[in-house]
């Protein structure tokens, strides 16, 4: 019987190492397909990745944008009120100049025109005689007001209408025109 065992025990030992053989094979392709899938997860992860980043980057760029943007129209509007700032500085300069009498008496013409049958021009107390000459020929009564600056108001017989000329007012009016060429000139 020893024949047949070892034949015996070389066909078991021929199976084991048949199934052995199976068993790896089948065992290698699960490893493969396993790794090819892992591969392939990762790289779509990765993908993945990158296009969260880029997409990061480009919110962080416009992010960055709107703050720079948002800063230098802070700055320019800072700007601008400084220059409005001086030009009202240099308008209550003027105050103290000789000629500001005529500038007075100009602005209190232009107001007579807009206004049928006045009956008193209104300056402010430091002005009343800068324009006093021409308040008696035109025949208005000359009143103050300490609230008006650096401008007239003339007031219609009866006290119903009146007309305001003042160099604060007509900057203010002519303010939008004013700034944009200001800008031009400050940023081109």
């Amino acid at each position: 019987m020893s024949k047949l065992e070892d034949i015996l025990q070389q066909e078991v030992l021929a199976e084991i190492a048949e199934v052995t053989k199976a068993a790896e094979t089948r065992a290698a392709e699960i490893i493969k397909a396993a790794q090819e899938q892992a591969e392939a997860l990762k790289a779509a992860r990765q993908k993945q990745l990158e296009a969260e980043r880029a997409a990061a980057e480009r919110r962080a760029e416009s992010a960055a944008e709107l703050v720079l943007n948002q800063a230098r129209i802070q700055a320019r509007g800072q700007v601008m009120d400084r220059v409005k700032a001086e030009a009202l500085k240099a308008l209550a300069s003027l105050q103290g100049q000789p000629s500001y009498g005529e500038t007075l008496s100009k602005l209190a013409e232009e107001a007579l025109q807009s206004l049928s049958q006045a009956e008193a021009v209104v300056v402010n107390p430091d002005d009343a005689a800068k324009i006093e000459s021409w308040a008696k020929a035109k025949g208005l009564e000359l009143r103050t007001d300490a609230s008006l600056r650096y401008g007239v108001r003339l007031v219609a017989a009866g006290g119903k209408s009146m007309v305001q000329n003042s160099l604060p007012e007509r900057l203010e009016r002519a303010w939008d025109s004013l700034s944009a060429k200001a800008a031009k000139a400050i940023w081109g």
